[in-house]
């Protein structure tokens, strides 16, 4: 399924292979290429044709050195599974399980759902910022986990490998923030549990990445859009704002990933994410102004 726009962006196609989509570049030549063609460097991968003329340009000394010293130069396959994705599943799981032992698991819960109250010494006379995140991990209920986490699995196995485990693992973590931050500013007083926010980020990058890219996103945009308008239903119990918090943080992020593909601009990249981590947290200075 493609678009007029899909067809004419090829850099988003392997060069070597082009109906392969990818999102990694050789970083040598700065071609894009897929898994098949990647060879791992001693910085970032490159590809056949620049492995070919960095062997020719090999002394006979290093030639000889390498081939009794280094490991086989077989090309290297990246590891696509999504494992980051397989653990937040199971770690989530783990949790809820946890949460459903008598008494104990009440407790825990308690201490992880996010209240923005607790965020402020000065107000419930403790400071718990950790529920910012732990959120996450309790939901209310097996089909509430059921449903955030088959989203999750479903998503992440295509977008992790797109962009490699870190960067998923930063933006479900900045999602989620982004979606905690969303409830403290818009409904102070709520209690929320459940990885809504987090899920709703990976829709928002998957958006993003797949209109950079020229994919079809008609169906991903629908099914986002049925769940946005769940939220405003009244009776559904839903933090809509921790959907939209995350949503808008998710896609921002994507946006980010977009504009900083090349090697050259990985710091860049860190540097702009470092920033969104910190404007968010800069926004948890303003309930007080209006809380308080």
């Amino acid at each position: 399924m493609t678009t007029d726009e899909f067809r004419r962006n090829r850099e988003n196609f392997c060069y070597r292979h082009p109906d392969r989509q990818s999102f990694v570049l050789c970083q040598r030549c700065l071609r894009t290429i897929c898994p098949e063609c990647q060879t791992q460097g001693a910085v970032g991968v490159i590809c056949p044709e620049c492995l070919k003329d960095q062997q020719k340009a090999a002394s006979p000394a290093q030639t000889k050195a390498e081939r009794r010293w280094s490991r086989p130069r077989a090309v290297a396959v990246r590891d696509s599974r999504p494992l980051a994705t397989y653990a937040i599943v199971l770690i989530t799981s783990v949790a809820y399980l946890v949460t459903m032992i008598p008494g104990f698991g009440t407790r825990v819960q308690n201490s992880l759902v996010f209240l923005a109250p607790l965020l402020y010494p000065e107000l419930s006379g403790t400071f718990e910022p950790w529920r910012l995140l732990t959120v996450t991990v309790v939901h209310g209920g097996l089909w509430h986990l059921a449903l955030n986490m088959l989203a999750l699995w479903m998503i992440g196995r295509s977008l992790e490998p797109l962009l490699g485990r870190g960067r998923f693992l930063t933006l479900y973590l900045l999602s989620a923030l982004g979606g905690s931050v969303a409830v403290a500013l818009l409904s102070f007083t709520t209690p929320v549990v459940g990885a809504s926010g987090a899920i709703f980020g990976l829709f928002g990058a998957l958006l993003v990445i797949g209109r950079h890219i020229g994919a079809n996103v008609a169906g991903i945009a629908l099914v986002l859009g049925i769940n946005l308008v769940i939220g405003f239903i009244p009776g559904f119990n839903v933090a809509w704002q921790a959907h939209v918090g995350g949503l808008v943080t998710g896609a921002l992020i994507a946006f980010i990933f977009t504009r900083t593909r090349s090697p050259q601009q990985r710091w860049l990249q860190i540097v702009l994410l470092g920033v969104v981590g910190v404007v968010l947290l800069a926004l948890l200075l303003v309930p007080p102004l209006f809380y308080f």
